[in-house]
């Protein structure tokens, strides 16, 4: 009694197994050979108590997020100039934009008179975050001779598997088999026979003529069925039968514990306001000049960032990552970038009325709402 006070669960659990093992071997002369656990046993494997068929719900990572500092110094010294954008500049991009549209007449880009550019550059914070998330579920897959290692050891927590995460930044998503989890069993659509009944001739082997629709026509006869109004099925061969889809014929399942590991990058911006008119939506896909860029495991709040809501973006949008992802995933690394937008409003007249067009970020792009003339089609 005292021996037994004194072990470990652990030790328990090794013996528990051992003992299974022994039995299992002892008996094999006398029974069949042990099939595999039901589900519910599963739910017994220590770290998997939740996992079910379909899914066993998130993981939270083991250890809580270390509680980020309250500020880091903002870059200092940086030149946040851009150079202004020369006229024969802005009209060559506008030119560009017009003959990417088959509608659009050139005269406005040929005869039109530059009269004013107004630079609005504006501020881009980008907020990424990379997490790793883990998440299980009761999954099997035909036999192909692997061992059944349930129980012989341990199974390793959720946390504890080994998985290598892709290039940082980047989505993945990898599905591991925890070792120690695995059992042989019957598979259960097929009941071990390896095949299963036909479902597009229901078992048959025959079904409806295709050329007279199953019309059994006798006279005259159709000449594809000879007048009976049957075909042989070819999904089974005229077999009744056809591989079972659930073990692929080999009648037994590998049942086991199946980790999905998901690393996501979760990416966030904050545009600082600009009055010029332009939509905030067409600044997301181009590219700023680059002012500033860190990444740390978990990046800090930037300090003394001029404009100022450059400062509280930084502060609000790491506060959100946190708790948004730190509950349910691990954050592995976390990048902050500042960026500062070109855009230039280019203000011109054509046949005595003004236009406005606008050249933002990096490619030079163009946006023209009020383009005056869209419609060069002749409709005789």
């Amino acid at each position: 009694m005292r021996f037994w006070m004194t072990l470990t669960v652990t030790d328990s659990v090794r013996l528990i197994s051992a003992w299974l093992i022994c039995s299992r071997m002892n008996s094999s002369a006398m029974y069949p050979p042990v099939m595999a656990p039901q589900a519910n046993m599963f739910c017994n494997v220590p770290g998997y108590e939740g996992t079910v068929p379909g899914g066993g719900g998130f993981l939270p990572p083991p250890m809580p997020m270390e509680p980020v500092a309250s500020s880091q110094p903002g870059p200092e010294n940086l030149e946040w100039s851009i150079p202004s954008l020369a006229e024969d500049e802005a009209r060559e991009a506008f030119n560009k934009f017009v003959s990417s549209h088959i509608c659009y007449s050139e005269e406005p880009v040929t005869q039109g008179v530059i009269t004013s550019m107004d630079p609005f550059n504006t501020f881009r914070y980008r907020l990424e975050t990379f997490t790793e998330s883990r998440s299980t579920e009761w999954a099997h897959k035909p036999h192909e001779g692997e061992p059944a290692d349930f129980y012989t050891q341990p199974a390793p927590r959720p946390w504890e598997v080994q998985a290598t995460h892709p290039k940082l930044f980047s989505d993945h998503t990898e599905k591991i088999r925890v070792p120690y989890t695995s059992s042989v069993e019957e598979c259960h659509t097929c009941h071990a026979a390896g095949t299963e009944q036909c479902r597009e001739c229901s078992g048959s082997g025959k079904k409806a003529c295709p050329v007279c629709n199953g019309a059994a026509k006798s006279d005259p006869a159709c000449t594809h069925c000879n007048g009976t109004g049957k075909d042989r099925c070819t999904k089974c061969d005229g077999r009744g039968k056809k591989q079972c889809e659930t073990c692929k014929g080999k009648r037994q399942l590998l049942t086991y514990i199946e980790l999905k590991v998901e690393w996501k990058n979760h990416v966030e911006d904050y545009l600082v306001e600009q009055s010029c008119g332009l939509k905030s939506d067409e600044l997301h896909s181009v590219k700023g000049k680059e002012l500033f860029k860190n990444s740390q495991n978990l990046v800090y709040p930037l300090l003394g960032f001029k404009p100022q809501a450059v400062s509280q973006a930084s502060e609000r949008l790491i506060k959100d990552h946190q708790t948004k992802h730190g509950q349910t995933s691990r954050i592995l690394q976390q990048r902050q970038t500042v960026e500062l937008i070109p855009i230039t409003q280019v203000n011109y007249k054509w046949k005595d009325k003004s236009y406005v067009y606008y050249v933002y970020g990096n490619e030079r792009k163009v946006s023209a709402d009020d383009y005056p003339v869209t419609c060069c089609c002749i409709i005789l």
